[in-house]
């Protein structure tokens, strides 16, 4: 019986998917390559008459994949065979490959480009330190602040003093930090932390706390009057930029250096430790503490969002506690409220009515 016309490569009703994908050929291509694994060579109307009019487009499907070649017949129609798996995937892969070969040697340039300026650093940083020049180094990048204070954690060898307004820490920098405080403490380095009273109500930064303390760490709370910064061995310290989100002052002058110690040492033992849990007793106590603070700084007439900056609490949170006061004290207006409690202080009389809070 004749064969059957050839048919169209492109006249294929079926999806045959990513050519270059076996996972995805088409079934006509998949009982194809059986039909070819059985035997030496094949034309594409041999296949056809024994598969069907798709044969022809189903050939061109299992070409692009590199599982067809054609025969090395010399004479008469065209004829193909079958080339095994692994083959086809050696062919398909040999770009990929190359590509990465050539993307692992550009690595490899670049980082050797960088790395030959390591000296040149090294012995510029050894000059500043023993020169006293640079005491002051601005960094602006994030990112960069980061790997700073990896790299000053790595070296700290007997305390690192570390302060953090802003209430409880988002969760992601606390995962960030707990494994270098962990390797800190392992090591034998004094680690003590102060954070604003409001932290005691984060439930991350309470299960930090408590991770750290068990290996020895120190943490304790205070209402106003944190600076963020870190102290490394009493020598080099950060300190936050005010009004530029991420950047960092890193200070080595041995002057400012204690200043900021002392200045960390005097929040310290005005500090109440901070427990992993908070008791009733202990939360009304705070809950008071920072009413009176809040009433302190309205008198001396900051803003709510001031206010609720400096004692690390949202500002609707600032603006309840500010509503609970007036009413408390019956005070008419802000600066009242200040007069009214700083006169019953002096009396020594409660500045909030019991019960409130």
């Amino acid at each position: 019986m004749p064969a059957p016309p050839h048919a169209d490569p492109d006249a294929v009703s079926e999806d045959p998917g990513d050519p270059g994908d076996p996972e995805d050929l088409s079934p006509t291509a998949r009982r194809l390559y059986a039909y070819a694994v059985d035997r030496h060579a094949f034309t594409v109307a041999e296949a056809t008459s024994a598969l069907g009019a798709r044969a022809g487009a189903a050939v061109t499907e299992l070409a692009a994949a590199h599982l067809l070649q054609r025969a090395p017949d010399g004479d008469g129609p065209e004829r193909w065979c079958a080339v095994a798996p692994r083959a086809a995937a050696a062919r398909a892969l040999a770009p990929l490959a190359l590509l990465v070969r050539e993307t692992h040697d550009e690595m490899d340039r670049l980082r050797g480009r960088l790395e030959a300026l390591v000296p040149a650093y090294e012995a510029g940083a050894a000059h500043r330190d023993l020169s006293g020049s640079g005491p002051l180094e601005l960094v602006t990048d994030l990112g960069a602040v980061r790997g700073l204070i990896t790299e000053l954690a790595a070296g700290c060898e007997r305390e690192l003093l570390t302060s953090q307004p802003g209430g409880g820490r988002p969760q992601e920098t606390l995962e960030e930090a707990v494994g270098r405080d962990e390797s800190l403490l392992a090591r034998g380095v004094r680690m003590r932390t102060i954070y604003q009273h409001t932290a005691r109500y984060s439930r991350p930064t309470a299960a930090y706390v408590e991770r750290i303390t068990a290996l020895g760490a120190q943490v304790r709370t205070l209402g106003d009057g944190l600076m963020r910064m870190l102290i490394f061995d009493a020598h080099t310290g950060l300190m936050a930029v005010p009004d530029r989100q991420g950047a960092a002052l890193v200070i080595r002058e041995p002057s400012i250096v204690h200043f900021m110690t002392a200045t960390f040492e005097r929040s310290w033992l005005g500090a109440r430790p901070f427990p992993t849990t908070v008791t009733p007793e202990a939360a009304k106590t705070l809950s008071d503490e920072l009413r009176r603070t809040i009433v302190q700084l309205l008198s001396d007439g900051l803003e709510d969002k001031v206010i609720a900056r400096r004692l690390g609490m949202s500002e609707r949170t600032c603006q309840r506690h500010i509503a609970e006061i007036m009413r408390a004290i019956g005070a008419k207006s802000r600066f009242q409220a200040g007069y009214l409690l700083s006169t019953a202080n002096r009396a020594g009389e409660p500045a909030l009515g019991a019960g409130e809070g």
